[in-house]
C-alpha cells in the first residue's frame, strides 16, 4: 500500500518529511517550492552553497534539490560537504542544473548525487523524481533500522551464550574443587584464600583491568589440579619428601597440562596458564620449564606469591603454620628471586589487606 507515492513501512507523517531546495536565483527557489507544497512536505531554501553547508551542518533533511552553477562554493562542493556532516552524511542530493554535458552529469553522480534533473525542467517530472528518493531513502532507513534491531538482538543472544559457556565453565571448576578437597593435600579454605588472595593482587595491578581479575578469582582454585593424579602416599606424607618424591610431587604442574589439552575457552585457557606455570620462579630456577621474568604469565606470577603466603601462615602435613612476620621476611627476601619484584611491592603496599585474608585463627599464627 502506498499514500502520495510513498510507502508506508516506515510510520511517518509526510510534513516530518524535510526538504532542502538550494539555488542562487530566487525564482528558481520559488518555482520548485510552488511546485513542492502540494505534496504535503516540510520545505527549506538556501540561496547559496555556503548556506546550505551551514543548515545541514544544524538540520536533518530527507532529501536536497542542489542548483550546481552557483558563485562561491558551487553544487559539486557544496555536495561533498554536506556529506561531511553528521546529519547529512547520507542524505540523497538531486543536482538541477541547466548544464547538459556529460562531464558535468557523471560528476555529479560520482560525488554522490542520486539523481540529476536537467533543466528547464517539468512539474511532474520533480514531484516523480522526488517521490522516488523519499521512498528509496525511507525504505534504507527502515532496512537500517531493522538490520540494527537484528544486530541487537544477535548480540544479546551471543552474549548469553557466552554467560552460560562461562557459567558452564565455573560449574566445573567447583567439581573439580571438590574433587581436589577429597583427593588432595589442598583444604578448601586454602584454595579460596588464595583465590581471594590473588583477586585482590590482581585488583592492584596497573596493567590488568576487570576482567583479568575476574578470570584470575574464577581460574586460581585451579592452581594444583595437577596433584589429584600424584600417588597419595607422596602427597599425603607427613614429613619432609626425599629428592625422589620431590621430582614426583613437582610433576603436578606439567601433568595439569594433560588435564586442560588446548583450552580454547577464557577461564579454562587461564586456569591452565596458572596451574601448570605457578611454580616457576622470577630468576628462572623453577619448574616445570624454567621460565624467568616476564617469560611467566602475569596471572601465574600472581598466583605463585598468593599460594606461598598462604601455605606459609598454616598448617600443612609436612610443617606447622609460621608467625605472619616469618612468612612477609621470607617474601621480602625472595623479592627479584623467586616473586615478581612488582607483584611483591604490590602486596606490601596493600599488606593489611592481605594479612585479614588470613582468617583461619586455628591454623594461621598472627
Amino acid at each position: 500500500m502506498k499514500t502520495n507515492g510513498l510507502a508506508t513501512g516506515v510510520a511517518m507523517n509526510r510534513r516530518d518529511l524535510k526538504i532542502l531546495v538550494v539555488d542562487d536565483v530566487p525564482n528558481n527557489v520559488k518555482v520548485l517550492l510552488n511546485i513542492l507544497k502540494e505534496e504535503g512536505l516540510s520545505l527549506s531554501f538556501s540561496l547559496s552553497g555556503q548556506d546550505a553547508v551551514n543548515l545541514a551542518q544544524q538540520e536533518r533533511f530527507d532529501l536536497i534539490l542542489l542548483d550546481v552553477m552557483m558563485p562561491g562554493i558551487n553544487g559539486f562542493e557544496a555536495c561533498k560537504a554536506i556529506h561531511q556532516t553528521t546529519l547529512n552524511s547520507d542524505t540523497p542530493i538531486i543536482f538541477i542544473s541547466a548544464r547538459t554535458d556529460v562531464e558535468s552529469i557523471s560528476r555529479g553522480f560520482a560525488i554522490g548525487g542520486v539523481d540529476y534533473i536537467v533543466k528547464p525542467f517539468h512539474p511532474e517530472e520533480i514531484i516523480a523524481r522526488v517521490n522516488t528518493h523519499l521512498e528509496l531513502s525511507l525504505n534504507r532507513r527502515e532496512l537500517k533500522s531493522e538490520l540494527k534491531h537484528l544486530s541487537h538482538r544477535a548480540a544479546h543472544k551471543e552474549q548469553r551464550l557466552m554467560d552460560e559457556i562461562e557459567q558452564s565453565q565455573r560449574d566445573m571448576i567447583h567439581v573439580l574443587m571438590e574433587l581436589m578437597e577429597m583427593t588432595s593435600d589442598e583444604t578448601g579454605q586454602h584454595i579460596r584464600r588464595v583465590a581471594d588472595c590473588a583477586k585482590l593482587l590482581a585488583q592492584y595491578m596497573p596493567q590488568l583491568d576487570e576482567d583479568d581479575v575476574c578470570l584470575i578469582y574464577h581460574a586460581t582454585p585451579m592452581h594444583d589440579i595437577g596433584k589429584v593424579v600424584i600417588d597419595k602416599s607422596i602427597l599425603h606424607k607427613p614429613a619432609k619428601l626425599t629428592p625422589e618424591e620431590f621430582e614426583i610431587m613437582k610433576t603436578h604442574t606439567s601433568k595439569a597440562a594433560a588435564l586442560f589439552p588446548k583450552p580454547k575457552r577464557r577461564i579454562i585457557n587461564a586456569a591452565s596458564i596458572i596451574a601448570i606455570e605457578h611454580h616457576e620462579r622470577w630468576d628462572g630456577t623453577g619448574y616445570p620449564n624454567g621460565l624467568a621474568g616476564d617469560e611467566i604469565h602475569i596471572y601465574a606470577r600472581i598466583v605463585a606469591l598468593a599460594d606461598v603466603f598462604d601455605a606459609l601462615t598454616h598448617n600443612r602435613t609436612y610443617k606447622p603454620a609460621w608467625p605472619v612476620d616469618k612468612a612477609l621476611d621470607y617474601i621480602r627476601k625472595e623479592r627479584g628471586k623467586h616473586f615478581d619484584p612488582q607483584v611483591v611491592d604490590v602486596f606490601f603496599e596493600h599488606i593489611d589487606e592481605f594479612v585479614a585474608i588470613l582468617d583461619d585463627e586455628q591454623s594461621a599464627i598472627l
